[in-house]
């Protein structure tokens, strides 16, 4: 019988002295509990994705510092195999590094393996850095099992669409009667339902059960959900570990049966959490760790009233504590009543200060140096985006005074159009919600009072027609079509078959009754000019948090000055 544990750990990029730490503290604990192995995570020693710090000699330096003390601690637990991901080199053509797998026991390593297929899709760059690993199997015998060795991207070819390479033949080939698969698999909806299914159908395939051990954590925009699992052709998906948390499990393999010493282990619930829940839990992570790792305490959002920034701060009071957050409100000539009045309820029932900034001299101001610089008036859209600069500048001014990271509060259908303002509400270092539709805004609001039991967010704010406010009586529905209708062509125009498959298929009909009529086809055909044109929008403002399969960012890369109104 195989004893072994799986440690599933939030990793932080180039956090080398953090990330050893966390895995000696794993060795001790796997050694405590008796296992003959500890599983870590793809890239634990540097953390998962450097980026261009893999072409930095100072990094590679210090990750070797840091993988000589986890030779050197692994001595403390002669008997314990640790394996875990990290930079290794490549001699000869091509990129100067691999991806790396090491099984290491008493101070050696006694197994490398290379990642051969490398992710260069999406929002995955490897092939940039990395050189693919020679095609064929790695394998260790621990306690009279053999085991077999593979990392992520390695797991998800079995029916050979994406490569010429399919490294579970090899595995197949070398009589394994164990997978063990390291990963650094970030989080979207859909995407732990999708690993089950993919790994579940593997395990049939090749009659061989797996081990998958993910990370978790926040890092830039991407949020590794955790979820590590086993499965086996005979039990299906028996274990999992927690979501959005680190994690620790000790489990038990024989006879390709696995097993816990725990208690008995039961089939794992597919559903997982409603896709509100979801996006929740998604974004409060990773707002948590990039502002631990960007070395912020506080935060300061924009308060206009509406529905999106009431959203921001609810996210971000559960992430970072009310004592955290900071609400600014800046009414304007045009804002209405409930702009403040609804500010001031949402503010009280988040526990939170609201502080007020009004613009309408400093707008003036600008419009006296308008006239007296250039002749005419300041009137029109320039007049509405100088509002909105005028409240980023204040804003940018308050973080930058106080210390508080600043988080916009654009949401994915306003972002997807242009329906913002350069240098204005797109201020900021981060978005919490810039991958959700509006009417997920609306979605995720009612599910935080919902599970709050009480209005967190006001109903006020909730059943308000949205509005910029930035020029007399202005509603969004004056420039835009209804959000229910515009969310379904900005699925099915920037998603498309990425969309879960009844969401993919309700946008896909909806638009053909749409195209099938002049009105509803020259709506679309607008609507996709107006996200062509808004790319260079899009280029210049701050991080988004993933949420979904094609989020804006690293994960949809389109050319500013180009015609592609299609």
């Amino acid at each position: 019988m195989l004893n072994f544990a799986i440690a599933q750990c939030n990793f932080t990029v180039g956090g080398f002295e953090e990330n050893t730490r966390k895995i000696i503290d794993g060795m001790q604990r796997a050694a405590d509990t008796k296992a003959e192995l500890v599983i870590f995570s793809e890239l634990s020693l540097c953390g998962y994705y450097p980026g261009d710090l893999l072409e930095d000699k100072a990094f590679l330096k210090a990750c070797d510092g840091a993988l000589e003390l986890i030779l050197q601690a692994s001595k403390v637990h002669p008997d314990l195999v640790i394996v875990l991901g990290t930079v290794r080199y490549h001699q000869g053509p091509g990129k100067a590094l691999h991806n790396g797998l090491l099984a290491i026991r008493n101070g050696s390593v006694i197994a490398e393996y290379h990642k051969q297929l490398l992710p260069t899709y999406g929002i995955f760059d490897e092939g940039r850095h990395f050189e693919p690993g020679q095609e064929g199997a790695c394998t260790l015998s621990i306690a009279g099992h053999q085991i077999g060795f593979m990392v992520c991207e390695d797991g998800w070819n079995d029916e050979g669409k994406d490569y010429k390479v399919n490294p579970y033949a090899a595995l197949e080939r070398a009589g394994v009667e164990l997978i063990v698969s390291i990963n650094a698999s970030p989080s979207d909806f859909g995407k732990r339902q999708q690993r089950h299914r993919l790994f579940t159908q593997a395990a049939i395939a090749h009659q061989t059960p797996i081990v998958y051990v993910n990370q978790i954590g926040g890092q830039d925009q991407l949020v590794f959900d955790g979820y590590s699992f086993a499965v086996s052709p005979q039990q299906g998906v028996i274990f999992e570990a927690a979501g959005f948390a680190e994690d620790f499990a000790c489990l038990q393999f024989d006879r390709g049966i696995f097993s816990s010493a725990a208690g008995s282990l039961t089939n794992v619930d597919e559903d997982g959490f409603a896709p509100a829940e979801f996006a929740r839990r998604q974004i409060v992570l990773g707002l948590k760790d990039y502002a631990r790792r960007c070395h912020f305490t506080k935060a300061v959002v924009g308060s206009s009233g509406g529905i999106d920034s009431a959203l921001t701060l609810a996210l971000a009071v559960e992430a970072l504590g009310a004592e955290n957050v900071i609400a600014i409100t800046m009414p304007s000539a045009f804002s209405s009543e409930g702009s403040v009045s609804d500010s001031q309820k949402l503010c009280d029932a988040l526990g939170i200060p609201l502080l007020s900034h009004p613009i309408l001299d400093l707008v003036n101001t600008y419009g006296t140096g308008f006239s007296s610089a250039f002749n005419a008036l300041l009137k029109g859209l320039s007049l509405e985006n100088l509002q909105a600069r005028v409240r980023g500048t204040i804003l940018m001014e308050y973080s930058n005074s106080f210390g508080a990271l600043l988080l916009t509060t654009g949401n994915k259908s306003e972002i997807s159009v242009g329906y913002c303002t350069l240098y204005g509400d797109t201020n900021g270092g981060l978005g919490l919600i810039g991958d959700l539709y509006k009417t997920e805004v609306y979605a995720l609001s009612r599910h935080i009072n919902l599970s709050a039991g009480r209005e967190v967010i006001p109903e006020d704010v909730l059943s308000k027609p949205p509005s910029a406010e930035l020029a007399p009586g202005q509603l969004d529905t004056d420039s835009l079509p209804p959000y229910e209708e515009l969310d379904e062509i900005l699925k099915w125009h920037i998603e498309g078959q990425r969309l879960p498959e009844a969401e993919a298929a309700r946008a896909e009909d909806f638009v053909q009754k749409q195209l099938a009529t002049e009105t509803g086809a020259a709506t679309i055909q607008r609507i996709l000019g107006m996200v062509a044109r808004n790319e260079y929008k899009r280029r210049q403002a701050p991080p988004i948090i993933r949420v979904r399969a094609r989020a804006f960012g690293s994960g949809r890369q389109m050319p500013i000055a180009a015609n592609y109104q299609f």
